[in-house]
C-alpha cells in the first residue's frame, strides 16, 4: 500500500489586480511525516521558476476549514460559503490563494483514512529518524 497521497487542485492567487489567476498546486500527505502535509506549487506558478513546496500541520488545514487558523507563516481560513483560504508568509512577501473547500475537506478525508487523527505517533519512525540526525550532524 502506498504512503503518500497526492491531490491535485486548483488554487485562485490573490492579487492586488482585480482578477484572480488560476495556478496549479498539489497537495501532498506522507504517511511516513504523518502530522505534516504539503502544498507544492510546479515551477510555472512561481516568481523563480523553480518548484515551491510549504510544509505545515495537517491539524492546522482542518482547523481552518472551519474558522481561522495559525499564527506563523502558514494561516488558513475559510472565505465565504465554499472556499478556503491559505496564506503563505515568507521573508519576501505574502501569498493568498483560494482554494474549493471541497477539495480541501476530500484531501483531508483521505489523509484521514491512512493515518487516523490521533494515532500519527504510531507511523513515526523515531529511531530512524533520530539516525538521520545524527548522521547529518557528522
Amino acid at each position: 500500500m502506498s504512503t503518500l497521497i497526492e491531490q491535485a487542485v486548483q488554487a485562485r492567487l490573490v492579487a492586488s489586480a482585480p482578477q484572480m489567476e488560476s495556478v496549479p498546486a498539489t497537495l501532498r500527505y506522507d504517511r511516513e511525516d504523518p502530522f505534516a502535509v504539503q502544498m507544492a506549487f510546479p515551477p510555472p506558478a512561481t516568481l523563480e521558476g523553480n518548484e515551491v513546496s510549504w510544509a505545515f500541520s495537517r491539524e492546522l488545514l482542518a482547523a481552518g476549514l472551519d474558522a481561522p487558523a495559525g499564527v506563523g507563516d502558514v494561516r488558513v481560513r475559510p472565505f465565504g460559503y465554499d472556499r478556503t483560504v491559505v496564506e503563505f508568509r515568507a521573508p519576501e512577501g505574502i501569498a493568498m490563494v483560494h482554494i474549493r473547500t471541497s477539495e480541501v475537506r476530500r484531501f483531508l478525508k483521505r489523509a484521514q483514512g491512512m493515518v487516523p487523527t490521533g494515532s500519527e505517533h504510531v507511523y513515526l519512525d523515531l529511531d530512524h529518524n533520530l539516525a538521520e540526525l545524527l548522521r547529518d550532524a557528522c
